[in-house]
């Protein structure tokens, strides 16, 4: 898209014509309006909310340049490819360019066209950056993952820095964008972005289309196997805490029929791309990776993300999670934990470098985590209750809401709990304790004396699995920690005091304890009428993605096929009313999608009537054709042969209703013959 010479106050057209939006997401307009004003701007929105739209369209209706700094090359790229499928001038800068992308660049920077240009944090250490947004006519500085330049953030990026030295050298507003950012680190955002205050939009962190599980760990490698092969087919992704659990587990999934990989850190780095490349192109691919694979994830149509282990804080279970469903189209999650994994994860927080404040803070999210994972009702409210959502309804999209958990009072069971570990001096883990409360005679029992405890066999009421998840839920609910400097040996917490003094009770879930492994059920992407007519179109874009050598979605995502087999467009205007069918993506591709669901070729449409497309002006050419066809031999039918060409056809669509207008616009030759039925037909239009 050339830079023009004016920019439209309202981006309502532009949302329309380039990226084929009837109307924004929520909260996306109140940015948007307030990025085009020119101030700083820090807006927090979900993950799959339309961030980026909030930057690339006020640049369009805005004179200059956009400059936006995005962590990863990879991300960096497709939002480039997909612009420019969009019809949009857009460029980046990296150090993965071909010589012939950097001189695109260059040229589009010159010829005074380029409206967004990407760079990478890192880059702002050239001292040669600020010289070139200077002539390239920066006017606004957008910042994508914001939070890594958060000191303490789950992606902390160094260079991120810089960016406000950048900004005041230039002297141009900033727009900031990221989706998780607690009151903590909305602080540390603006404190090193900004001089002074932004307007800061805190926008809700639903996201209703995902659909939120967790599961007890039961024999893991069978729940992750019945879990995938229950979405067969799907894009997926798979987070693992270690590098070798994500080999074995893609070995799994490939033994079991999947088109599954791998993806870690250890990797070499033309492995790694050979991954991402896989998972941008393919359909159905399942990547089992750590958290390495993550932040540069922008493929729209990911149909479920599973967890193996349990991550390491709310904020990253909520980034990792949004991988899934961007297009807004149904997607599932699931999480699996066991008490392994909260050990694992506290010893993490035990023995990292940071200093005792945020060591308490960390494990104050872990237990925001484990809050969800051993929820009583719906997950969602308890998710959103810690990004200060507090007033969510039940969703209705959860495991608990579509089978609330069964419970009961577990105070008993956790003060004899409490009892065996005060009464073992907290230097045993749970196996052990288990053994004592259940009465067995181990060789280490007996060797020190546990045996002759009061607690010995006070819990032989229950069995060893419900102990087991009496203990989790502890750990889950901080009454007891593991402690690193007694080899994970549980050590009590001060919540645990009352319950184990008789001044409070505690419910604990009863389901969870022995949970019979089931397969969930798949939410159906369209009914069973519309499947073969997705699987057609899906199979389209394939190829026309492959014959470019681009990810599928660069074409259409998920969701705009979905709208095309339910609603079945038979016209090319039909088509430009599909969410996510803007016009260049119309020209391309709308006559290629149209024979898939008509059966049929579409007749060949003059390049002036199909920019009209979907638009008001589409209909009124039409009637302005069937008109000049009538009066092509005068309005006796014997007068020489005349007709508008098919672009002043066009323009005369969209004249005024007036006759005056419409004389100017066909100018005198033709306003003779044309400029009364032209006008009536015109002011029709008007008034219908």
């Amino acid at each position: 898209m050339d830079s023009d010479s004016t920019f439209p106050a309202d981006p309502m057209p532009v949302l329309r014509r380039v990226f084929g939006f009837d109307d924004f997401r929520p909260g996306q307009r109140e940015v948007v309006d307030a990025v085009m004003a020119g101030g700083d701007v820090m807006a927090i929105m979900p993950t799959g909310g339309g961030k980026s739209l909030c930057y690339q369209l006020p640049a369009l209706c805005t004179d200059g340049l956009t400059v936006v700094i995005s962590p990863l090359i990879a991300l960096m790229r497709d939002q480039v490819r997909a612009l420019h499928e969009a019809g949009v001038c857009a460029g980046a800068l990296t150090s993965g360019n071909t010589d012939e992308e950097t001189d695109a660049v260059w040229e589009a920077i010159e010829g005074a066209r380029l409206k967004l240009l990407y760079v990478a944090p890192e880059r702002l250490a050239s001292g040669g950056t600020e010289r070139l947004l200077r002539r390239a006519n920066c006017t606004r500085i957008a910042v994508d993952e914001a939070h890594c330049v958060a000191q303490w953030g789950h992606d902390f990026r160094p260079d991120y820095l810089r960016i406000g030295d950048l900004r005041r050298a230039l002297g141009v507003p900033l727009a900031a964008f990221t989706a998780t950012a607690d009151a903590e680190t909305r602080d540390e955002i603006a404190a090193r972005l900004f001089d002074g205050d932004p307007q800061v939009f805190l926008y809700g962190f639903d996201r209703p289309n995902l659909a939120l599980a967790f599961a007890a760990k039961d024999g893991p490698r069978r729940q992750v196997l019945s879990f995938a092969a229950a979405r067969r087919g799907q894009a997926g992704i798979v987070y693992c805490g270690t590098r070798a659990k994500t080999e074995t587990l893609a070995r799994a999934l490939a033994d079991d029929g999947h088109s599954a990989a791998h993806y870690h850190g250890g990797m070499e780095a033309e492995d790694r791309r050979a991954v991402e490349g896989r998972f941008q192109r393919e359909d159905g691919l399942i990547v089992v990776a750590t958290i390495a694979f993550g932040m540069g994830v922008d493929k729209p149509d990911i149909r479920w993300v599973m967890h193996a282990d349990l991550p390491k804080s709310i904020e990253a279970y909520y980034q990792e999670i949004g991988r899934a469903g961007r297009d807004g189209a149904p997607a599932d999650t699931l999480t699996l934990f066991g008490a392994d994994d909260i050990r694992f994860r506290r010893q993490q927080i035990d023995e990292g470098l940071a200093p005792s404040e945020r060591k308490s803070a960390d494990h104050g999210r872990l237990n925001t985590l484990l809050g969800l994972a051993e929820a009583q009702g719906c997950r969602r409210q308890v998710l959103l209750r810690y990004f200060g959502e507090g007033d969510a309804r039940p969703c209705g999209n959860c495991d608990l809401c579509a089978k609330p958990p069964e419970l009961f009072d577990g105070t008993t069971a956790v003060r004899k709990a409490l009892s065996a570990m005060l009464r073992t001096d907290e230097r045993f883990g749970t196996g052990h304790l288990i053994d004592v409360l259940l009465g067995v005679e181990t060789d280490k029992v007996r060797r020190f004396g546990h045996d002759r405890l009061p607690t010995f066999g006070c819990g032989s009421d229950m069995p060893k699995a419900q102990w087991q998840a009496v203990f989790r839920q502890m750990m889950g609910l901080d009454l007891v920690r593991p402690d690193p400097e007694r080899h994970g040996a549980l050590r009590m917490m001060p919540a645990a005091r009352p319950i184990l003094r008789d001044e409070a009770t505690i419910t604990l879930r009863k389901d969870a304890m022995a949970r019979a492994e089931r397969r969930p059920a798949v939410k159906t992407l369209v009914s069973e009428e519309d499947a073969p007519l997705l699987s057609a179109l899906k199979a389209k874009r394939r190829a026309l993605a492959e014959a470019q050598g681009a990810p599928a979605y660069i074409v259409f995502n998920d969701r705009t096929l979905i709208e095309m087999a339910e609603r079945r467009p038979a016209t090319l205007d039909q088509m430009a009313g599909i969410t996510g069918v803007g016009a260049a993506k119309l020209e391309k591709y709308g006559a290629a999608f149209l024979s898939v669901i008509t059966g049929e070729v579409p007749d060949p449409v003059h390049p002036a009537r199909r920019k009209l497309a979907g638009r008001s002006q589409g209909d009124v050419y039409d009637r302005l054709l069937a008109a000049q066809t009538d009066l092509i031999r005068g309005s006796d039918g014997t007068e020489k042969p005349l007709s508008c060409s098919s672009s002043l056809l066009a323009k005369v669509a969209g004249a005024r209703p007036d006759r005056g207008d419409v004389d100017r616009v066909l100018g005198p030759r033709y306003a003779d013959r044309f400029g009364a039925a032209f006008t009536a037909i015109l002011q029709e239009a008007a008034e219908a």
